[in-house]
């Protein structure tokens, strides 16, 4: 059996350009099959590992370094606790994290790797063209890369990032301050 890809779900990238947040109520918006027999999944080094995959992104389109900061991981992580009862991805309201941008993951508890989870967020740079918010994307919906641009954000300088393992999902929430995806505002 193979394993199921990771759910991103791209329209709910639009928040992380700081727009509100989607309704919260409603079914769960994921269904998702565990596969038959995962790898161990290996939370170690959570910080190191995840910091590494935003700064191997930025060096690529030659945007500084970020700082890893535990205050955005520590208010990042109630938030991903809800999330993963909910089976659903929302972002958080903008009230509850001024200035910050923020990226959302969910999939099968215990099936993906960090590589994986934030992986999935870079990829979409293979949708992505240079330009100024929001004409950045190949496919016309900028929220196709909404994850990629705010990982890259040259005005970004620290992120901060929680993992919760609910019942069925495991759930990813970066915050990034100052936020960006800032409309009229060139992305490299």
């Amino acid at each position: 059996m193979t394993r199921p890809s990771a759910l991103i779900l791209g329209a709910l990238a639009l928040a992380a350009c700081s727009g509100p947040a989607p309704a919260a109520d409603g079914p769960p918006m994921v269904r998702e099959r565990r596969p038959a027999n995962p790898a161990p999944q290996d939370l170690r080094n959570m910080e190191r590992r995840l910091l590494a995959i935003h700064n191997k992104a930025r060096a690529a389109v030659g945007a500084p370094a970020l700082a890893w900061d535990p205050g955005l991981a520590r208010q990042s992580a109630p938030y991903a606790a809800v999330l993963a009862r909910r089976g659903r991805l929302s972002h958080s309201p903008q009230a509850e994290r001024p200035g910050q941008g923020e990226n959302l993951w969910l999939g099968t508890r215990g099936a993906y790797s960090i590589e994986e989870m934030a992986g999935g967020w870079v990829d979409e740079r293979r949708m992505f063209r240079a330009g100024t918010l929001p004409e950045v994307s190949t496919t016309g919906r900028w929220s196709d890369v909404a994850h990629y641009t705010q990982i890259i954000w040259r005005g970004t300088k620290r992120v901060g990032c929680a993992i919760h393992k609910g019942e069925a999902w495991d759930v990813l929430v970066c915050r990034y301050a100052p936020a960006g995806n800032v409309v009229g505002q060139r992305v490299p």
